[in-house]
């Protein structure tokens, strides 16, 4: 059976240079064999996290349910079944996006944290998927982890995903135009990483 590829894209931009990079990376991805998908955050329905922690109460590897009725569990389910991930959101304002940040929120689910426990734990610490992690800025691209939160949100969201990234394709310089394509070493490197993902 080939292996499911499934992307998070948290850009609001179709075609940019995050949304090119999960692209390059999903084609390489499937030229290995994989059978691939990308989940446009901008395209589904998620409320935000109210923070009320039902999903974190009952014990157990299941991740909890959210009571918010909107396309999560949809998302999660398919992220379950997924061989791998690829994790993408540009930096905005120091950080990744509103939209990708609200995502994360909602996998509170995955931790185990009843009322009384000073801090959540995961449900599951066995890692045995890979991920990839995309970010680009108009800052040159080694910039990303050492000056915005971008990184660490990408990292903490594959941590609650069960997931260890494998690769990391931080993209930089791309303000210089409205719609700055990549460079073809940039698209070469990205299927590359797909290459190996698969």
């Amino acid at each position: 059976m080939p292996q499911q590829v499934v992307a998070i894209v948290g850009s609001y931009r179709k075609g940019g240079a995050t949304d090119s990079a999960v692209q390059a990376i999903l084609a390489g991805a499937r030229e290995n064999g994989a059978q691939t998908h990308a989940i446009y955050l901008t395209d589904r329905h998620l409320e935000f996290c109210t923070n009320c922690r039902r999903c974190t109460q009952a014990p157990g590897l299941q991740r909890g349910c959210c009571v918010q009725q909107d396309d999560l569990q949809s998302i999660l389910t398919e992220i379950d079944a997924a061989d791998a991930l690829v994790l993408g959101a540009p930096v905005n304002f120091w950080n990744v996006t509103a939209i990708f940040r609200q995502f994360t929120e909602r996998l509170i689910g995955y931790a185990y944290w009843p009322w009384g426990q000073a801090l959540p734990a995961l449900r599951n610490r066995r890692i045995t998927r890979k991920a990839v992690l995309v970010s680009s800025a108009a800052m040159p691209g080694f910039c990303i982890p050492l000056l915005t939160g971008a990184a660490r949100a990408l990292s903490v969201t594959a941590k609650y995903l069960g997931v260890r990234p494998v690769a990391r394709l931080w993209i930089g310089l791309t303000g210089k135009e409205p719609h700055q394509p990549l460079s073809p070493r940039t698209l070469a490197r990205a299927r590359r990483i797909g290459l190996s993902l698969a």
